[in-house]
Formats: C-alpha cells, sequence, structure tokens
C-alpha cells in the first residue's frame, strides 16, 4: 500500500525529514517487505459520487484529545503537583499559550523541540504544545551521561532544549560536549517544584548556570488565541524516541501523528479506563511517551497525578490521598511495592488498576500485588511499537484456578490490541509463522498502523527491521495454543550451553523464587568446555547476607535441569535504565571479565 502526500504538505516539512518521508511512504505490505510501485487507484476513487474533503476527513492527530477535554471537561482537574492544580480549561490555555510563544523562537515547522525533565507539569504540556506549533518533541532520559545526551542532542538536531532545575547542570555538560560546528539549542528552564516534597521544595538551580529563557514566563507571554498548527499529513512526525539503552547503542525511532493516537486509544482501551480516571504517573514520560497515556488519558479528561521521583511511600501516599485509579510500572516498581517495608504502606481506598511491561514479570510478584489490592494487567511492547502493541486479555474461566496459577497465565505477554493489525512469532530466517505448541520458539514481529516510521537517519538499520513485511522485534516467544504468546527472552540474550538452547527469562523466574532474592539477571558465561554457561547476578533482600552463591545455585538446581542451573552466582546492584530495564550488555561485560 502507497502512503501519498501532497507536494504543499512536503514542502512544510524540514529537509530531514523529507528525506525520512521519501525513503519510507512507498513501503510495501508484499512479502519481500521492499519497495511498490503499484499505481492502482484506491477503490473509493472508483465509486461514483464519494468525496474526500475537509467535511469528512482530517489527519488523525493526539492534540485533539485535548481540545475535546477542554471543552467536555473544562472544569474537571487535569494535572497535580503538590499544591498546584489546572483544570483542563486551563492546560489548553496553557498549551495555547507555550505553541504560541515557541512560533516566536526563531524555529520552523518540522524542526525538534528537545526536553530533559522528570514527571512534572511542562513535562505533560509539552507533549501537546510542542505538536500544536508543527514541531517534533524529542524526550530525553534524565538518568543518561553528559556524554549521551550530548551525542542524542546532536543526532537529533534540536533547535531548544527544556530543562528541568535539578538538571541544568548535566544540560550544560551535555552542551559543552557538543559539537561546536553546530548551533547550539537554546535553554528553557523549568523550575517546577513540589511544594508537598521538602527535598524538591528546599532545592533550587545553580545561578552559575545560564539559561536562555525561563518557562513560565513563555507561557505568560503567548497568545491564547493562537491558532494551532495541525499536521497536514497524518504520518508527520509528532516525536522522536531514543531507545532506552539496554544495548549501548541507542536509536531514534520517529512516531508519527496517526500512530499516537491510534496508540494511545488503544492502550486505554487495555487498560479498562473509564471517563475521568486518577492516573498517578510512576512511569518515566519520557520513556515511550508514557506508553502513550500522556495523550490518552487526555481523551478520557482524566486527572494526572505528577511525581517527581517514585518510591513506595509516595506511591500508597497519593493513592489515598487522590483516590488514584490506574497507575502502571515495569516490574521493578512492583518489586519495590511488595517488598515495601509496612510502616510506609497504607491500605488502598479501592481496588488499584496497575499496567506493567517492560520485561516479563515474575509470577510470586504478580500473586503478592494482587494480595496488597492491585489489579494487575501486563502489557508488551517496544519503543518501536509506541510502547504497548499486545496486552495478556483476562479470560472468565481463570477467575477459578488458584492464585499461583493465575499469576504464571498473567505474566504471559497475550495478544494484540485493536491498534495492531498482526502479531506473529516467527522463524526469522523463513519467516514461517511457528505452531502454536507453547514449546516451539521464533521471534515475535509486529504489523500495523502503530509501528514507528523508522529509525531516525539510519536507513539501513529501518530496512532490516522491516524485512519481509513485518517489525522485527528482537524478543524471542512461543505461541500457546489458545493464541497467546510468551515472550522467553532477548535474541541476543539466549544462551547456547553444549548445544542446548537456555532461556534466561526461565532461569531468572527460578532465581526470584528463592526467599532470599530480591532480584536477578541471567547472562552468558564464557566457558571452555560449554560454549557458554549462566551467570547469575544477584541483589539479596535486606537480612539474608549471610547466604551464599552455591545455596543459590543447588536451589536452582533442585528447581531446573542441571544444565539451566547458573554456574555462577554473583551479588550485588544490577545496572538499570531510568525504566527498570536490566542493562545485559553491561553484565555480559562483567562476566566476559571474571
Amino acid at each position: 500500500m502507497r502512503i501519498l502526500l501532497s507536494k504543499r504538505a512536503f514542502r512544510t516539512l524540514t529537509p530531514r525529514f523529507q528525506r525520512l518521508w521519501s525513503t519510507h511512504s512507498s513501503f510495501s505490505t508484499s512479502g519481500s517487505g521492499g519497495f511498490s510501485d503499484d499505481s492502482k487507484p484506491e477503490s473509493w476513487k472508483t465509486m461514483d459520487g464519494l468525496l474526500r474533503s475537509p467535511a469528512n476527513f482530517s489527519p488523525l492527530s493526539p492534540i485533539t484529545f485535548l481540545e475535546r477535554s477542554a471543552k467536555a471537561y473544562r472544569d474537571r482537574t487535569s494535572v497535580v503537583f503538590g499544591s498546584v492544580e489546572h483544570t483542563w480549561l486551563q492546560t489548553y490555555h496553557r498549551c495555547l499559550r507555550l505553541a504560541s510563544a515557541l512560533t516566536h523562537l526563531g524555529i520552523s515547522p518540522g524542526d525538534v523541540v528537545a526536553v530533559l525533565a522528570p514527571n512534572v507539569p511542562a513535562m505533560h504540556e509539552l507533549h501537546f504544545a510542542v505538536p500544536m506549533a508543527g514541531l517534533i518533541l524529542c524526550p530525553l532520559n534524565t538518568r543518561l551521561d553528559t556524554s549521551t545526551l550530548s551525542v542524542l542532542l546532536q543526532h537529533s538536531e534540536a533547535k531548544i532544549l527544556f530543562v528541568d532545575h535539578h538538571l541544568l547542570e548535566v544540560a550544560h555538560g551535555a552542551l559543552a560536549k557538543s559539537d561546536r560546528t553546530r548551533k547550539t539549542p537554546k535553554l528553557v528552564l523549568i523550575s517546577q517544584s513540589n511544594d508537598d516534597d521538602d527535598e524538591d521544595r528546599s532545592s533550587s538551580f545553580d545561578s552559575n548556570y545560564s539559561f536562555d529563557y525561563d518557562y513560565e514566563d513563555l507561557v505568560k507571554s503567548g497568545d491564547s488565541e493562537f491558532e494551532v498548527i495541525k499536521p497536514r499529513n497524518e504520518w508527520d512526525p509528532i516525536s522522536i524516541n531514543y531507545t532506552s539503552g539496554t544495548t549501548s547503542r541507542p536509536k531514534g525511532v520517529v512516531w508519527s501523528h496517526r500512530g499516537a493516537y491510534l496508540n494511545s486509544l488503544a492502550t486505554v482501551f487495555l487498560h479498562q479506563m473509564p471517563v475521568s480516571p486518577v492516573y498517578l504517573w510512576t512511569v518515566p514520560m519520557f520513556h515511550c511517551n508514557g506508553w502513550c497515556l500522556i495523550w490518552g488519558v487526555a481523551a478520557q479528561g482524566g486527572t494526572n497525578i505528577c511525581l517527581r521521583k517514585v518510591s513506595p511511600k509516595l506511591i500508597f501516599k497519593s493513592i489515598a490521598t487522590h483516590k488514584v485509579t490506574h497507575m502502571g510500572g515495569a516490574p521493578t516498581v512492583l518489586n519495590m511495592i511488595v517488598s515495601s517495608p509496612v510502616r510506609e504502606r497504607r491500605p488502598l481506598p479501592h481496588r488499584v488498576e496497575i499496567m506493567t511491561g517492560g520485561s516479563p514479570p515474575m509470577p510470586q510478584i504478580l500473586a503478592k500485588m494482587e494480595e496488597l489490592g492491585f489489579n494487575v494487567s501486563h502489557l508488551y511492547g517496544l519503543t518501536e511499537t509506541y510502547g504497548p502493541g499486545t496486552h495478556c486479555v483476562w479470560k472468565p474461566e481463570w477467575d477459578s484456578l488458584s492464585l499461583e496459577e493465575r499469576a504464571k497465565l498473567k505474566s504471559r505477554q497475550g495478544v494484540q490490541h485493536l491498534g495492531l493489525e498482526g502479531l506473529e512469532v516467527k522463524d526469522p530466517v523463513t519467516m514461517e509463522t511457528v505452531p502454536s505448541d507453547g514449546v516451539t520458539m521464533g521471534e515475535v514481529m509486529f504489523r500495523g498502523n502503530t509501528v514507528m516510521s523508522g529509525y531516525f537517519k539510519d536507513l539501513e538499520a529501518t530496512r532490516k527491521a522491516f524485512e519481509g513485511g513485518w517489525f522485527h522485534s528482537g524478543d524471542l516467544a512461543v505461541k500457546h495454543p489458545d493464541g497467546y504468546i510468551e515472550v522467553k527472552d532477548r535474541l541476543k540474550d539466549v544462551i547456547i550451553s553444549g548445544g542446548e538452547n537456555i532461556s534466561t527469562v526461565e532461569v531468572e523466574r527460578v532465581l526470584c523464587s528463592h526467599k532470599a532474592v530480591f532480584e536477578a539477571a541471567v547472562v552468558a558465561r564464557p566457558d571452555n568446555h560449554w560454549g557458554q554457561t549462566p551467570c547469575g547476578f544477584v541483589k539479596l533482600k535486606e537480612g539474608f547476607d549471610c547466604v551464599k552463591p552455591e545455596e543459590i545455585i543447588e536451589f536452582c538446581r533442585d528447581h531446573l535441569p542441571h544444565y539451566m542451573a547458573p554456574k555462577t552466582i554473583v551479588f550485588g546492584d544490577l545496572p538499570k535504565t531510568s525504566t527498570g530495564k536490566v542493562q545485559k550488555y553491561l553484565l555480559r561485560k562483567r562476566a566476559d571479565e571474571m
């Protein structure tokens, strides 16, 4: 299928996105995954009496969610951050003024605006204001070092950088390492603080570091009657999201207005969000744009409870204070909640819906969350699929199963959500779909409207990712007889020991079932005889410092085939991204050096 773009619309794109469009606009959905010169007319054009016009067609964009909520939910609370509260009408006017101000800073439609900030109201507003000004948002990981940030700022060609006052020094460090031949992006300082948080309230930015504009001053300077610059084509880019860094080479994933619109609605559906939910922001907004729920919550006129930092104490306090109905988090956040001291917990006012994803959650963690009063939904996806792509849809007949059995079923990745056309587990060489036997492994592949437009400035990587007309995830999974998929490992993480494939996920599940283990990660360690053997990196729970590696190894041998049991156990903290994913490439380096 060919996606057409008018010459007028094409000219509104900046040169680099004209190149990106030219590269991907003619991608075929045929088995070859190559280019297509199919010039057959669209079928609707052959039917007499039909006309496509502004009356019945407009490009899909999630910024329309805000416009509607400003009418339908105008007086309902949109954002809460300490004592700061805004209604949806106020948020809409603030975003209009900010979009207006952006257009007067010497930038053009199609330019990139980067933001380095935690979950504060400004981060929420920028997801609307930037695309409302015809610009492209680039949210940056707040835990990256200055060298990596410098690379991403140069690669994205950001013209403006919004930076939180806690991160101003980091931003200056990144800019100091930038290529001097390039123009430095203008700095806009975000100085929003939570006055309910003593640490946040007492902190301030270092006056030794300069900035060009103040965020609130920009908002005040803008025009609330600003005419929104809507996308001329729904395939226009809305965001560049750099992958979270579980590998050492982040890539710029380009999202379209269309994909963001569809995935926002799909995520709302799978999270079973009613009108006016109260959503607690424990997922970083910069990560897959908060799983598309910055826009999704707006669609439902919900309330966003912003948190600068995440801790069990703040989570339970926020739920009790604001009557939170929905939240999200990686399995690390769930682990943090179930392992928290009883003194930090509060009784839940009602059952709280929580979505988890990022890595396969351990069944025992899901079971403990249920005991605390949370209903956990499991989703799965990647930055390349706009975050959530699948959902473990719950079946009523599973209600009668034991808690342990329910948790095991819930840890599956499930089926595709409504925004995707296809989800399959395929042999990456033959592109044949694997049998639905729950045993045969293949690569998880996606196809549909909520798959990325491509990797920014990396045509070769884009073509490779789309080989055969499917997006190759790099994850290995099985498909069960009921059609639900279950991810077993990353393709690059599988351990081959003596000719046998070992799923690190399976070994990690057994490790985490030991009473002394807080969390664990398994990687391959080179072995002269077997080729590779499992090496377990383990963080122990408090009070279990006397546990020996041999005890952990023996436990695994009692619960796994002996060839799958780790031969080496290393105690200590696990290196992670800010979204809770273990950085296994760093652990592999450590294992190689042992």
